[in-house]
């Protein structure tokens, strides 16, 4: 598949993608946290 014939080059790709898409959610969740407490200042 796409000329690349080791699992673990695979691995390392599922990987990376799976740990940008967790960095979104993780991003989308925590967008506004913290705002209060700029607020208070």
């Amino acid at each position: 598949m796409l000329g690349i014939e080791d699992p673990w080059i695979w691995m390392a790709y599922i990987l990376c993608f799976i740990s940008a898409i967790g960095c979104m959610i993780n991003g989308a969740l925590k967008w506004n946290e913290g705002i209060e407490e700029e607020e208070v200042h």
